[in-house]
């Protein structure tokens, strides 16, 4: 374990830091990097000026403390998009990816705060975008729901022992692959994980309405070995 020299003597410079964040986010929070990413994000924002406090991930990638606090070289990075997409999946982060005309894609994240929440909806309704002298027109892709919205839209709370099965399964599966199953678990009215995850596991082995099975890393990151595959006989 490596020491602390303690905080110097003199004049200290201090970052704001919301009482919603002891009181009710970092009870929640129960992954180690997201709760990095969380804190520095917090900080990160404290220091931009502007209306568009916005932070992308080669922002963040570039902090040579932040990345050496996530891990060794080799898994930094993807420790680091991990703990951004967690924050965005729990609500403290807004995503946000734009296209102008003749560019690629961009991914902006806002703090879920009331200025961040002013922002995007500026950039959504096509008003300015960050960094922009003049404002001009853009084109959003439209942002499939992700795992987490669909459980909770479809299912009820999302419960702490389930994220990380639900990353592994968005990571796993195509997206379209992923919102049919949970169609079909509806229809069925079996509002059930297990259910749903044998659904996504069948296809995967057997193909999906004429398609061949999955091959590679679906085949190889299955979750259970067909313990539910009698609920998905029709």
């Amino acid at each position: 374990m490596r020491g602390f020299a303690g905080f110097p003597n003199g004049q200290l410079d201090f970052t704001p830091v919301p009482d919603l964040f002891f009181s009710d986010l970092l009870l929640v929070i129960d992954d180690l990097v997201e709760l990095k990413v969380t804190l520095y994000c917090l900080w990160l924002v404290q220091q931009k000026q502007g209306e568009f406090r916005h932070l992308t991930l080669a922002e963040l990638a570039q902090d040579e403390t932040l990345m050496r606090g996530l891990g060794d070289a080799a898994g930094a990075a993807e420790a680091l998009q991990d703990g951004v997409e967690r924050a965005v999946a729990r609500g403290t982060l807004l995503q946000v990816t734009a296209q102008r005309p003749g560019r690629p894609g961009e991914t902006w994240y806002f703090l879920n705060s009331e200025r961040g929440r002013g922002a995007v909806a500026r950039i959504e309704r096509g008003e300015s975008l960050p960094g922009d002298d003049v404002a001009e027109q853009v084109y959003l892709r439209a942002h499939r729901p992700n795992i987490f919205n669909l459980y909770e839209q479809n299912i009820g709370l999302l419960q702490p022992l389930l994220v990380e099965e639900l990353i592994d399964a968005e990571r796993t599966f195509p997206p379209e692959w992923i919102e049919e199953a949970f169609r079909l678990a509806v229809g069925q009215n079996v509002r059930r994980w297990a259910y749903i995850r044998a659904i996504l596991e069948r296809w995967a082995r057997e193909g999906r309405q004429g398609q061949p099975p999955a091959e590679s890393k679906m085949a190889r990151r299955r979750y259970l070995g067909g313990e539910y595959a009698d609920l998905v006989e029709h």
